[in-house]
């Protein structure tokens, strides 16, 4: 699994009550210790943060890339995960990258004539 390669643990599982999860899904993830947390019905607000980043990793990736097996999807999203997360400009933080300093606002220290 990747994200015992790189060292990482998880706790939970957030999604939604789609039909696409079968239940062995969720057998999988309790005997690994990993807790399955459902959304509220008809709340897709409730992950809205996964989401929109599904949603940005499939137009930004997914939409302008020929993926040839599965060895290469894991690779193209690995680069895309580091590319999002240190260089990609981010909105919510005036287009900051998050693993860089926001910038300084810029401001106008002139004297009013």
């Amino acid at each position: 699994m990747d994200l015992e390669d790189a060292g990482a643990t998880v706790a939970y599982v957030i999604r939604d009550r789609d039909a696409k999860f079968p239940a062995l899904f969720d057998e999988i993830l309790a005997a690994s210790g990993i807790e399955t947390v459902l959304t509220g019905v008809r709340m897709p607000r409730m992950n809205a943060l996964m989401e929109r980043w599904v949603q940005t990793c499939r137009h930004e990736l997914l939409d302008r890339t020929l993926i040839w097996n599965e060895r290469h999807l894991r690779h193209a999203l690995r680069q895309f995960e580091l590319h999002h997360n240190t260089h990609r400009p981010h909105q919510a933080m005036q287009q900051a990258a998050p693993l860089r300093v926001v910038p300084e606002p810029i401001t106008d220290h002139r004297s009013p004539i």
